[in-house]
């Protein structure tokens, strides 16, 4: 991390107090957890206090940390080669009364100083509603509007107070939200022309699941320690 981003650091800490959290970083970059009832209170003052001048949100994020950090391929059940990724798919499929883990879901969001040449990155977990809700902060910066609305499509994370909160990438009558990580891969329902009744028609998915994703052992000096080049000495 530079002198400058040092300086942004120690200014955001002391401005906000406890109210940021900062997230440890392996590449230098500033990122801190929010409270949600926080939220619109900070991004406020990034945007408008002449310290800080956010003046942009780049792009809101949603996230399912469910399984994060699992390691698909540790079972004695699936094999070494070919198309197994897991032995026990996960299909979790929660409703209405059930609550999530406080820490699966999360939004993260991208700020752009324009006039100061700087980016942050906040991220606020809605915790264990169902749904999640998070504050839309649309009346921060207007731009959050798609943003939102593709967060809340993909995920389906609510955000409060967001002017039209509607699907923006998949179809009308859609069932469920395909970035979870709960989420048949191939899909609850699927559509095709009847000519009988001379119209497009909604039923249910006819596909087999399958796995296309491929564990290969390569056998070459990234992984071979035999094949590796000796390191040269002076």
């Amino acid at each position: 991390m530079n002198e400058r981003y040092e300086a942004l650091s120690a200014a955001i800490s002391a401005r906000f107090g406890t109210a940021l959290s900062s997230v440890s970083s392996h590449c230098g970059e500033l990122t801190w957890e929010v409270d949600k009832t926080d939220l619109i209170r900070v991004v406020t003052a990034l945007r408008d206090e002449d310290e800080f001048r956010f003046e942009m949100l780049v792009d809101v994020c949603g996230i399912d940390y469910l399984s994060y950090g699992q390691a698909e391929w540790q079972t004695d059940e699936a094999t070494s080669t070919g198309f197994s990724r897991a032995a026990v798919p996960v299909n979790i499929v929660p409703d209405a009364d059930t609550t999530f883990e406080p820490r699966r879901f999360a939004v993260v969001y991208h700020l752009l100083s324009i006039s100061r040449n700087w980016r942050v990155r906040l991220r606020v977990f809605p915790g264990i509603e169902n749904p999640p809700v998070v504050p839309s902060v649309v009346d921060v910066w207007a731009g959050a509007n798609w943003f939102e609305r593709e967060a809340f499509d993909l995920f389906g994370i609510q955000f409060e107070g967001h002017p039209d909160l509607r699907r923006i990438l998949t179809d009308y009558g859609f069932i469920g939200h395909p970035f979870r990580k709960d989420f048949p891969v191939v899909g609850n329902v699927e559509t095709r022309y009847d000519p009988d009744q001379g119209r497009v028609i909604y039923q249910p998915v006819s596909i087999e699941p399958r796995t296309l994703v491929p564990k290969v052992i390569r056998t070459d000096n990234r992984y071979a320690s035999e094949l590796k080049d000796e390191p040269e000495h002076e």
